[in-house]
């Protein structure tokens, strides 16, 4: 029993392991942002999907480092798909959601939608 929860922890680590960093901020009162660390990621290998209130983003890692001597050859490669999904607070306008990917992360903004936005009332 003992060696089974080893394993499970193991396999447990391994794939939070593969799980990509992510910062959530609250940008003002209207909006909202991720970002997501996607190293070794190419922009067209990046896919968002809003469902049902749940935002997911999956891409897929291709690397390759290879390296050749005259006397060795080095070749290593990682190849895997990346997901991670977020529910959304209530009230964001899945019409407006942004992305931007720059420099191995990816930047998404969530904005309210308009009636949910504060708004500023004048005093007369």
């Amino acid at each position: 029993m003992e060696h089974g929860l080893e394993v499970a922890k193991e396999s447990f680590a391994n794939v939070a392991s593969h799980l990509p960093f992510a910062n959530l901020a609250k940008k003002g009162s209207d909006a909202f942002r991720i970002e997501i660390d996607l190293p070794g990621v190419d922009k067209k290998d990046i896919e968002l999907k809003v469902e049902d209130n749940i935002l997911t983003v999956k891409a897929t890692r291709k690397m390759k480092n290879e390296v050749k001597k005259e006397d060795y050859y080095l070749c290593e490669s990682n190849f895997g798909l990346i997901s991670r999904s977020f529910v959304l607070p209530e009230g964001i306008d899945k019409d407006t959601v942004d992305a931007k990917f720059e420099d191995g992360r990816l930047y998404i903004t969530l904005e309210k939608e308009e009636s949910r936005k504060a708004k500023s009332i004048s005093v007369k």
